[in-house]
C-alpha cells in the first residue's frame, strides 16, 4: 500500500502494479480498491499498464475530510496523477465514472478517458430515483442508520429489488464491505445530483473533455444505465461508444473483457 497527500491534507491510499503506462482506476458506490472486481481488473491490465487502483477518499485505508465536496475528490485523483507520472489514463466506473469526467472538465491532465455505464437517468420513461434522495442518504448517514442507507441507496437510487438487499445481508463477508463505505453514499449521491431526473443532459456537460473518451455499456445493462450511456456518448465532443455483451456493471465485472476493451481503446 502506497499513500499521498491531497491539496486538504487527506491521505490517499493506492496499489500500484505492472509496468507501462500509468492507468488510474476510479470506482463507483460501494467499491474501493480491494473490492474483488477492482484487484481482478487491475491484475487483468498490468501487463500492459502501469495500474493506479486507490480507495477515494472515506473508503479502505484513505482519510476523509470534515466536509465532502466534489472539488476535494476531484484534487484527491489530480494529486494520484501527479504522482503517476503528470499525466495518465483512467477508467471511472458508474458514479466514479462521473467524478473522472468532472475532473476532466477541470482540466487533469488525463491523456484519455474511459466512462464506464455512469448511472444518469436520461428518460422520464425510466426509473427515477426520489427528488430529495440526497437529501434522505444524507439523513440516514447522519443519523448512524447504515443498514437502512444501503437499503435506500440500493433500491430508491440503483433500482435493485428489495429482495436482494435481504439477501446480501445473510452473506457476512459481503454485507460487512458494503457496512464499511455506507457513510460514502451521501457522496457519491453529490456527484450525481441533477442527473437522475430523468430530463436530457445539459449541452454544457463535457465541453471541456476534449481528450478522446470511450462510452462503455453492457447490453444486458437495464434500459436507463444502457440510455445514459448513450447521450452521454452523444454529448461528448470526442467519444465513442463500446456496446457489447459482459461490459455491464450490475452484477459481477468481467474483468478480462474490460480489460480487453480498455487495451484496444489506451493503447
Amino acid at each position: 500500500m502506497n499513500m499521498i497527500i491531497s491539496r486538504d491534507g487527506t491521505k490517499i491510499a493506492y496499489d500500484k502494479m505492472g509496468q507501462g503506462p500509468a492507468l488510474i482506476l476510479v470506482a463507483g458506490a460501494f467499491s474501493y480498491r480491494k473490492f474483488p472486481g477492482q484487484i481482478q481488473l487491475a491484475k487483468e491490465l498490468s501487463d500492459q499498464f502501469t495500474v493506479y487502483n486507490y480507495d477515494r477518499r472515506g473508503r479502505g485505508d484513505s482519510g476523509d475530510g470534515e466536509q465532502y465536496s466534489i472539488e476535494r475528490e476531484i484534487q484527491d485523483l489530480e494529486a494520484l496523477i501527479e504522482e503517476a507520472g503528470g499525466k495518465a489514463y483512467v477508467w471511472g466506473l458508474s458514479s466514479g465514472a462521473v467524478l473522472a469526467m468532472k475532473a476532466a472538465e477541470n482540466g487533469a491532465n488525463i491523456t484519455k478517458l474511459a466512462l464506464h455505464e455512469p448511472p444518469f437517468i436520461v428518460k422520464a420513461s425510466d426509473r427515477i430515483p426520489p427528488a430529495d434522495f440526497l437529501d434522505q442518504v444524507t439523513r440516514l448517514i447522519a443519523e448512524g442508520k447504515r443498514a437502512e442507507a444501503i437499503k435506500y441507496f440500493m433500491t430508491q437510487g440503483m433500482g435493485a429489488p428489495a429482495f436482494i438487499v435481504s439477501m446480501m445481508r445473510l452473506m457476512p463477508g459481503v454485507w460487512a464491505n458494503l457496512m464499511s463505505v455506507a457513510h460514502t453514499l451521501p457522496y457519491d449521491a453529490r456527484l450525481m445530483q441533477g442527473y437522475m431526473s430523468g430530463r436530457a443532459l445539459p449541452a454544457h456537460l463535457g465541453k471541456g473533455v476534449s481528450q478522446p473518451s470511450l462510452v462503455l455499456e453492457g447490453v444486458e445493462s437495464p434500459s436507463a444505465l444502457r440510455n445514459g450511456a448513450q447521450a452521454l456518448a452523444r454529448i461528448l465532443p470526442n467519444a465513442e461508444l463500446r456496446s457489447k455483451k459482459g461490459l455491464g456493471h450490475t452484477k459481477k465485472l468481467n474483468a478480462k473483457l474490460i480489460g480487453s476493451e480498455l487495451k484496444a481503446f489506451f493503447c
